[in-house]
């Protein structure tokens, strides 16, 4: 029938649209996430791109359905220019369409910061999940890891070597020292000082530190090195790499004096906490407090902290402090002339961080419309599904209708097709759950009957020319609120305002219009009359 004919190439060009609109919005999304920083699209030269990738190293990351680990990931590789490669596929061991993301670390001073790679894959994308990006990779160490809300820890580490692979690497470390403990006034050290010895290489990598204190001979280095024996100290430091070069050596000279048996002035002492804060100033999840304290006269002996009023314990490392709630740490600290410092304290609260989403969306299903006595519906029916997460919230909703591809869901299938037909549905969450597909199965047959087969399906319904803004719907048989009118007309009743009431007050009483609608239809009515 006409009628039906229109109807369903209305929904199906809406559809057309809906679903070009929003792959052109997911297709452009991706363009924007892949393109390098400082890259504007559409630059490159196609010649220049393959000559450079015919000669430069291929890295590859995949992902599967781990939220704890990539499947793969390299360890090394070689400065200069790489194309690195990010899938996400099933053909990786995605099976749940998870999203993942490969995150080059760029704010840390630990780790090169140099390449800015940002890489979303998933196996529903454009891309089928596999994505690629070229960079310049210089000496040292790059930080990767997932960043996407809700997964758990993945990162790793990329060491990247001079050309070779390390062999050709003729450079030593570098090596350096620091001193640290409590200074009386000529800079000598009370009590002890404390030697931490950094060695870093760019190329092969650290194999070996060690030192040498006062010339007793070379030991190997592990841990900060603690001098508390008065008098002048001389410590020597050198560095080896993995490719057998050394250091020259390094050495640093300080003086350790016993402390004031007469002092009287107690410690200085403070603390600091740290810790990932909300916008109310609490700690998310947990908080550090470190202590510190010094004393310049006979040194300090011991620190000590109490948390919550449990009663001092001695401090030694950084104290975390996990439990949600409001907290109270005090601290104090005594030198060795025995003068204890006054309590210090500091408050603060920590409140939950976020769990990790494991669950998955909600999704369900409605099929509505008219239905005869073998429950198949009547010329149409509409589909209208909904989606639901908690947690980390609904990303992606699609269906698909009768074995056709998944398309985005925004408004409710409209089906008019006589047969049976299957809309299959599910959703993905910003974790990358994925609901079970869901299934709804319905059939559709053609109206018994129809009354006006050549039915007038203007928009809305007019009245000798006056337009009520009233919808143009089907009465129940195949009829519109038009088909109606113009068949009175053709009786010879017209469409005289008392013709218009009547069938108006009809279709309010049997719920096909509102009494507003009604309302519209009559004013149309006295409109033709003047």
């Amino acid at each position: 029938m006409i009628r039906q004919f229109v109807a369903g190439l209305r929904a199906r060009r809406t559809g057309a649209v809906r679903a070009a609109t929003v792959t052109g919005v997911v297709t452009s999304l991706a363009a924007l996430w892949l393109v390098p920083a400082g890259a504007a699209p559409g630059t490159a030269d196609p010649a220049a791109s393959s000559s450079t990738a015919a000669q430069q190293q291929v890295l590859e990351w995949t992902a599967d359905d781990s939220m704890t680990e990539y499947a793969s990931a390299p360890a090394t590789a070689e400065a200069g220019p790489a194309t690195i490669v990010f899938e996400n596929s099933q053909a990786t061991g995605n099976t749940t369409g998870m999203s993942h993301t490969l995150t080059f670390e760029t704010g840390s001073s630990e780790y090169n910061s140099d390449v800015d790679v940002n890489l979303l894959a998933s196996p529903f994308d454009a891309n089928g999940g596999r994505h690629e990006i070229e960079v310049n990779l210089t000496p040292g160490t790059y930080l990767y890891l997932c960043t996407i809300p809700g997964h758990g820890e993945m990162r790793g580490e990329l060491v990247v070597t001079e050309g070779g692979g390390g062999d050709d690497d003729t450079t030593p470390p570098e090596v350096t020292a620091e001193v640290t403990g409590d200074q009386n006034e000529d800079g000598s050290y009370v009590g002890a000082a404390t030697v931490g010895i950094t060695a870093t290489d760019s190329g092969s990598g650290i194999d070996t530190v060690e030192y040498n204190l006062d010339g007793e001979g070379y030991q190997p280095y592990t841990d900060p090195l603690t001098v508390d024996q008065p008098g002048d100290h001389t410590v020597e430091y050198r560095a080896t790499d993995n490719a057998g070069n050394t250091s020259d050596a390094g050495s640093t000279t300080f003086t350790v004096v016993e402390g004031d048996p007469n002092d009287t002035t107690p410690p200085e002492v403070t603390a600091e906490v740290t810790g990932d804060q909300n916008e109310d100033g609490d700690y998310v999840a947990s908080a550090s407090v470190e202590i510190a304290a010094t004393d310049s006269g006979s040194g300090i002996d011991t620190v000590e902290y109490n948390l919550d009023g449990e009663g001092y314990q001695p401090y030694t490392d950084p104290l975390t402090v996990d439990q949600p709630g409001d907290h109270t740490v005090e601290y104090r600290a005594t030198d060795n002339a025995g003068n204890t410092s006054d309590a210090g304290s500091t408050t603060f609260t920590v409140v939950e961080g976020e769990t990790e989403d494991t669950t998955p969306p909600e999704v369900t299903a409605q099929v509505t419309g008219p239905q005869n006595a073998q429950w198949d519906y009547v010329d149409q029916a509409t589909v209208s599904l909904s989606a639901n997460d908690t947690d980390s919230g609904v990303r992606f909703f699609r269906y698909s209708l009768d074995g056709g591809s998944y398309t985005p869901y925004g408004e409710p299938i409209e089906v008019n097709g006589p047969g049976e037909h299957t809309v299959l549905f599910h959703a993905i969450d910003h974790a990358g759950n994925r609901s079970e597909d869901g299934t709804v199965t319905f059939t559709v047959v053609a109206a018994e009957g129809d009354a006006c087969v050549e039915s007038d399906i203007r928009d809305t319904a007019v009245v000798a020319g006056h337009d009520s803004t009233v919808a143009n719907v089907d009465t129940g048989n195949g009829c519109t609120i038009n088909d109606v009118l113009a068949g009175h007309s053709k009786r010879g009743h017209g469409n005289t305002l008392a013709t218009v009431t009547e069938v108006a007050d009809r279709l309010a009483a049997e719920d096909v219009i509102s009494q507003p609608e009604k309302r519209r239809l009559v004013k149309a009515a006295e409109h033709a009359a003047r």
